[in-house]
């Protein structure tokens, strides 16, 4: 069952405000995050059904840190088109 908590973090960059304003959130979540386990979320906490998710899957990139090869974590992307006229005010920008 998904959880709150999967969710890490809402994206702002150049490229997500400009999909804000035409209703559509990034999210950043774990791996085991599910379309309709977010759809859930969306109708729970914020009394909001989207109309559209699309996921994608991120991998981690491989760094070197003080000559240590290493990996950072995968996450998981969703792209969440809201109704017209909806909106999060705890999101709001």
């Amino acid at each position: 069952m998904a959880d709150i908590t999967d969710i890490k973090s809402i994206l702002y960059t150049e490229k997500t405000l400009g999909m804000q304003e035409d209703g559509v959130i990034v999210v950043q979540t774990s791996t085991r995050m599910t379309k309709t386990g977010l759809k859930e979320i969306f109708r729970e906490y914020f009394g909001i059904v989207p109309n559209n998710i699309n996921s994608l899957n991120q991998n981690g990139k491989r760094k070197t840190f003080r000559g240590v090869k290493g990996k950072q974590n995968d996450f998981k992307k969703f792209y969440v088109t809201l109704p017209e006229g909806a909106q999060i005010e705890s999101l709001a920008v």
